[in-house]
């Protein structure tokens, strides 16, 4: 890497920083090609970005942010885990590392929310915005069910009153 682009990573990375809702720095140390490669697939379907960045860069970069907190964590070779949704970075860091013990998370950012392992964890455990959304769906689509079941069941109840005097008349 030359100078300028150092200096664009910087810029960008430090938009990252600013902008995303969580981040989650790990050790990646031993990982093959293929786990990261795995790791980078399932952070990209849940709408998460994962990097591996110069810990000096990343550090220059927190510079002016409000996770600048977290900039000790960059030591040895580390992995940067990112995603507009608080939730999604932290829930597929935390089942990759489950499931791969050579990805060791050290800790994380939440805004100006600094994350211990206990925390990525705990945040790992939220819902995320999509299963938020559909339970809030499901609320809002119950009650208007149950309206529609309200209203039609005295008009049934008639229809079906009527019917029986009918049959009733008729066999008469």
């Amino acid at each position: 890497m030359d100078r300028a682009e150092k200096a664009e990573f910087v810029t960008a990375l430090n938009g990252v920083f600013k902008d995303t809702g969580s981040i989650v720095v790990a050790h990646y140390a031993g990982l093959t090609v293929a786990d990261m490669t795995a790791l980078r697939g399932q952070m990209k379907e849940a709408g998460g970005t994962v990097k591996v960045a110069k810990n000096r860069l990343a550090k220059i970069a927190l510079k002016g942010t409000d996770a600048e907190h977290i900039s000790d964590l960059f030591q040895g070779q580390t992995v940067i885990a990112y995603s507009d949704d608080p939730v999604a970075a932290p829930k597929v860091t935390m089942a990759f590392a489950k499931k791969n013990e050579k990805l060791v998370v050290l800790g994380g950012a939440m805004g100006a929310t600094n994350l211990d392992l206990n925390g990525v964890k705990q945040l790992a455990s939220l819902p995320s915005l999509d299963e938020l959304r559909g339970k809030l769906v499901g609320m809002i689509q119950t009650p208007a069910s149950r309206i529609a079941q309200v209203v039609n069941a005295p008009a049934g109840a008639v229809a079906r009153v009527i019917g029986a005097y009918a049959e009733k008349n008729e066999a008469a």
